[in-house]
């Protein structure tokens, strides 16, 4: 998608002006977003603001980013067709239409977008705000379609607006910072997903592998020590009479 259209102009012009106010931004590894041709931008997923920041950091690429967005927010009066005017693309959770977003991304990816994928699916509920475990989406659209997955990792936007405390705090000049990793080698994944449908030890396989350069990612931009375990969140359940546990 070019870098033109009238909503695409409003829509920039808003989020622009207002992190401009509320953050003040630090942003390494832009150069690992292609100039051209389609590409997968993984981030961890810290707050609502999260697509405000990563749509300024890939526009400011020279890219324009398209999301995977809730269908019910695409048919809010206004803020839907002007979504929809940008080229963001629905997910309908919960209904036989689910995977049609899937189909929708890919079809962009092979035209050429950077579509932009929060593995986990919704806002961390980690109390630490370390990554959840990742859908396999991601995964299954990086072998589909042979676009290359580059890893982000993001944070700050969690102290303008934090989900696990639902807080609202828009104090101007909020450190925001992303640090993108260069492009992922899948080689190894694509091998085994070769002739057919990959399956899910794969899809699985390749959604943690995902996360964990985001965790790695995540933890150099945070400067701590991330949880022994790669998804700290949810912890698991003790032991039952039988010896297992679980999630």
């Amino acid at each position: 998608m070019a870098r033109r259209g009238f909503w695409v102009r409003i829509g920039m012009g808003v989020i622009n002006s207002t992190l401009a106010v509320f953050s003040r931004h630090t942003w390494q590894g832009a150069e690992h977003i292609p100039a051209a041709g389609g590409a997968i931008v993984a981030a961890n997923h810290i707050s609502q603001v999260d697509p405000m920041v990563m749509a300024r950091f890939v526009y400011a690429t020279g890219r324009v980013p398209r999301f995977l967005t809730k269908a019910s927010v695409l048919q809010v009066p206004l803020m839907g067709p002007a979504l929809r005017s940008t080229g963001q693309i629905p997910v309908h959770r919960g209904s036989i239409d689910a995977a049609r977003s899937v189909d929708e991304a890919a079809a962009a990816l092979r035209d050429g977008d950077v579509v932009v994928v929060y593995p986990e699916g919704t806002t961390t509920r980690d109390p630490d705000f370390w990554p959840m475990h990742g859908r396999t989406g991601v995964a299954r659209l990086a072998l589909a379609t042979g676009a290359p997955v580059i890893p982000v990792a993001q944070w700050g936007a969690q102290r303008l607006q934090d989900p696990v405390a639902h807080s609202v705090r828009p104090r101007p000049r909020t450190p925001v910072s992303v640090l993108a990793g260069p492009p992922m080698d899948l080689s190894d994944w694509r091998e085994r997903a070769a002739g057919g449908e990959p399956d899910r030890t794969v899809l699985s396989g390749l959604s943690d592998a995902i996360m964990y350069r985001i965790r790695e990612l995540l933890t150099e931009l945070r400067d701590e020590q991330p949880p022994e375990q790669l998804y700290a969140w949810p912890p698991k359940r003790p032991a039952t009479p039988d010896g297992e546990g679980g999630r």
